[in-house]
C-alpha cells in the first residue's frame, strides 16, 4: 500500500485504507447501511389520509417547504418518518441556549467531563421527545386530520404516536451513526435529504434548458455559474481562521527547564456556521405560519398577511430584514460559543499570553475586539451568501432551484468538510497504528 509522508493523506492512500483496513471500512459500511434505511422510512406511509389532496394543498405553502428541505420530501409525501431529525435539532438548540443560562448545566459541559456530556445529551433526548410530540400533534391537528379518509378518534393520537415514534427511531438512528459510523448523525442525515431533491432538481432544470431555447441554456448556464462560485466561496469562508500567536511561558520542572513555546489560538471566520440563516429563516416564515393558524379573518390574520406580504422573498425590504437577522443570530450565536473571559482565565492559568497584550482583562478585550470583527465579517458573508440566489433567480427568471437555497449549500458544504475531515483523520491513525507494528 502507498503511504504518504506527508501530514495530510492523499486521496490514494485515503481510499486504500477504505477500502483494506477493517475499522474504517466497518464504520463506513455502517454509516451507509443506516443512511439508506432511513431514506426507505422516508417513504413509508402514513395510513388513512388523502396524499393527493394533501400534496395540491402544500404545493406552494413555504413554511412546509422550509421544513421539506431538512425532512428530504417527508412532509411532502407524508411518510412514517416525515419529522425526520427536526425534533433532536430543534433539542440541540434549545440546550445550547438553555446552557449559556442555567449555571447547572454549564457546570455539567465545563467541569463534569464524559459524564456532564452524558446527562446533557440525555436531556437532549427528553426534550427531543417532548418535541415531537408537540411538531406531531401541530401538523395532525392542523393540516392532516383534514385531509383524513375516515375522521374518528382514533385519527389524531395514532397518527401522532406514529410520528413520535419515527422521528425518535432517527434520532436513535443518529446517535449510532456518530458512535460508530463516520461524522455526526444528525448534520450526515440532513445532508443525505438535501442531495436526494438534487436529482429532481436538476432534472427540472434540464427540462427547461431544452424546452426554453437559446434564452432559457443562457439563464440556466449564469444561474449555474452563480451556484459554483458560492460553493468555492463557502469552502473559503468555512475553513478560514484568524490565527492569534500564543507564547507559554518559560517554566522549570525539577531539574529540567522547558523553554518557551509558540502556538496559536484558531478563531473561525464563521462560528455559528449555518445556524444564523436557519433562525433568521424562521423567523422570516413565522408571520405566514401565524397568518395560517389564526385563519383569515380578523384583524391580527390581516396585519400578519400583509407583514408576509412585505416579506416576500426578493423585495428589497425582505432582503434588508433579512440581512439584518442573519447579523443579529450570528453575533448571538458566536457569543454561546466562544467566550473570550473563559479564553483569558484559561490562558493565565496556563502560564501562556498573547505577545504585546497583558494577561487577564487587557486579554479579554482583545479577544472581543477580534471576535467582533470576524462575526462581522461572517455575517457579512452570509447576507451574501443567503441573498443572492434570490436575487438570481429573479433576474434569469429559473425557479427550478427553489429550496436549493443558502442553507442547503452551507450544509452540504459544511457537512463534507467535517466528514473528509474525519476520514482523514482515521487515515492518519491507522497510518500511525501501521508504523508502530512495523
Amino acid at each position: 500500500m502507498v503511504v504518504s509522508r506527508d501530514k495530510t493523506p492523499t486521496a490514494q492512500e485515503t481510499f486504500l485504507q477504505m477500502a483494506q483496513a477493517a475499522g474504517l471500512r466497518g464504520r463506513l459500511l455502517i454509516t451507509i447501511g443506516l443512511l439508506i434505511l432511513i431514506r426507505f422510512g422516508i417513504f413509508i406511509p402514513i395510513p388513512g389520509i388523502d396524499r393527493q389532496a394533501f400534496a395540491a394543498a402544500i404545493s406552494n405553502s413555504p413554511v412546509l417547504g422550509f421544513l421539506d428541505i431538512f425532512t428530504g420530501g417527508g412532509i411532502s409525501t407524508l411518510g412514517l418518518l416525515a419529522l425526520g431529525i427536526l425534533p433532536y435539532i430543534n433539542a440541540s438548540i434549545i440546550i445550547q441556549l438553555l446552557t449559556a443560562a442555567i449555571p447547572y448545566l454549564e457546570d455539567l459541559q465545563k467541569n463534569e467531563g464524559e459524564a456532564g456530556r452524558r446527562k446533557i445529551a440525555q436531556f437532549t433526548r427528553y426534550i427531543s421527545l417532548g418535541w415531537a410530540v408537540i411538531q406531531s400533534l401541530a401538523i395532525t391537528v392542523g393540516l392532516l386530520q383534514q385531509y383524513a379518509v375516515d375522521k374518528n378518534f382514533w385519527f389524531v393520537p395514532s397518527t401522532v404516536l406514529a410520528l413520535t415514534a419515527g422521528s425518535m427511531l432517527v434520532m436513535w438512528i443518529s446517535e449510532i451513526i456518530t458512535e460508530r459510523g463516520i461524522g455526526n448523525g444528525a448534520s450526515l442525515l440532513i445532508f443525505v435529504n438535501i442531495v436526494a431533491s438534487l436529482p429532481r432538481t436538476l432534472g427540472n432544470t434540464i427540462d427547461y434548458a431544452q424546452t426554453g431555447g437559446r434564452q432559457a441554456v443562457a439563464q440556466v448556464v449564469i444561474l449555474l455559474s452563480v451556484f459554483l462560485m458560492m460553493i468555492v466561496g463557502i469552502v473559503f469562508v468555512q475553513e478560514g481562521t484568524r490565527r492569534i500567536p500564543i507564547i507559554s511561558a518559560r517554566r522549570q520542572v525539577g531539574r529540567r527547564l522547558y523553554r518557551e513555546r509558540t502556538s496559536y489560538l484558531p478563531l473561525r471566520l464563521n462560528q455559528g456556521g449555518v445556524m444564523p440563516i436557519i433562525f433568521a429563516s424562521a423567523v422570516l416564515i413565522l408571520p405566514q405560519s401565524l397568518a395560517g393558524f389564526f385563519g383569515t379573518q380578523g384583524p391580527v390574520s390581516q396585519i400578519l398577511v400583509q407583514i408576509a406580504n412585505a416579506l416576500r422573498p426578493g423585495s428589497w425590504i425582505y432582503i434588508g430584514v433579512y440581512s439584518l437577522l442573519i447579523l443579529f443570530f450570528s453575533y448571538f450565536y458566536a457569543s454561546l460559543i466562544v467566550n473570550p473571559e473563559d479564553i483569558s482565565k484559561n490562558l493565565k492559568k496556563m502560564g501562556a499570553s498573547i505577545p504585546g497584550i497583558r494577561p487577564g482583562e487587557k486579554t479579554k478585550e482583545y479577544l472581543e475586539g477580534v471576535l467582533n470583527r470576524l462575526t462581522f465579517l461572517g455575517a457579512l458573508f452570509l447576507s451574501i451568501v443567503a441573498t443572492i440566489p434570490t436575487l438570481v433567480e429573479g433576474a434569469t427568471q429559473v425557479t427550478t432551484f427553489q429550496g436549493l437555497g443558502a442553507t442547503s449549500l452551507l450544509i452540504l458544504v459544511g457537512v463534507a468538510i467535517d466528514t473528509a475531515k474525519q476520514i482523514q483523520t482515521y487515515v492518519i491513525s491507522q497510518r500511525y497504528e501501521g508504523m508502530i507494528k512495523q
